[in-house]
């Protein structure tokens, strides 16, 4: 396997150096300085909004934008190792990632709503996901089971006629603090203790502003809240879905995992 930076991502390297050293590094301190001004830890100040999306729109300008579409026909075609160079420059200040388009968790969930979303479900999050309009939220890990191995999951996912109903709590919801997260891709449990562990959970979109849906805490990590993208603490009370938001198929949801 050739491990070295190749001649096509030679030039996005020198670009996005470029563009985080003489551009976003430098107005990270300003950026960070506004968090909590009004108040609320998560909410965006206006200054904070101006040179977010004002790098952004820069960016996007120049043509340094979802770099992480490595196998897809809107992205570069840039192979998981071209990647990772870029990815290494744009991790070098905690906006920078943002800034290109290429944050976790939108990376993971774009690639998921691109591989297994429907027509309307693209049109809905993955089109301003792409375009950076909007934040999302991947939710599997939960307070009372042992998480490290996910088939320990455990939050109910009942259908009742044309809707699924989703009872539970999940936490660690990195991204889920933010304002702007839109929708959440969340593990849950639609199959008995019957069928092979590994085919009793599906992933299904849950709009973050669904009914039932409280947002319980945001978790800290040796004090720090990671404000204004968070981790947090959700609770799902009743909540109800199409059943159209099932992605795949009942119990597939370790089956997208594996393909991604």
């Amino acid at each position: 396997m050739e491990l070295g930076i190749s001649d096509k991502v030679k030039p996005l390297i020198a670009a996005v150096q470029s563009m985080v050293n003489d551009e976003i590094a430098p107005l990270w301190e300003e950026y960070h300085s506004e968090v909590g001004k009004t108040g609320d830890r998560f909410e965006y100040t206006t200054r904070m909004t101006e040179i977010l999306e004002g790098l952004k729109v820069e960016a996007r300008a120049r043509g340094l934008w979802n770099f992480w579409l490595t196998d897809s026909a809107q992205g570069y075609g840039l192979n998981t190792v071209e990647y990772a160079y870029l990815a290494e420059e744009m991790g070098k200040t905690p906006m920078g990632p943002e800034v290109f388009n290429c944050s976790a968790p939108d990376t993971g969930n774009m690639e998921v709503l691109e591989r297994y979303g429907t027509d309307e479900h693209k049109e809905r999050w993955l089109k301003p996901l792409l375009k950076g309009e909007i934040r999302s939220a991947y939710l599997m890990t939960e307070p009372d089971v042992a998480s490290s191995d996910a088939t320990n999951m455990a939050m109910s996912c009942v259908r009742d006629g044309d809707e699924y109903v989703l009872n539970g709590e999940k936490w660690w919801a990195s991204g889920a603090g933010d304002p702007r997260c839109a929708i959440y891709i969340v593990m849950v449990k639609t199959g008995d203790d019957t069928a092979p562990k590994h085919q009793r959970h599906s992933m299904v979109l849950v709009p973050s502003d669904a009914p039932g849906v409280k947002v319980l805490r945001a978790m800290q990590v040796y004090g720090h809240d990671d404000a204004p993208h968070g981790h947090m603490h959700i609770k799902f009370t009743d909540v109800r879905i199409p059943v159209e938001n099932l992605l795949l198929g009942e119990g597939r949801g370790f089956e997208i995992s594996q393909r991604l």
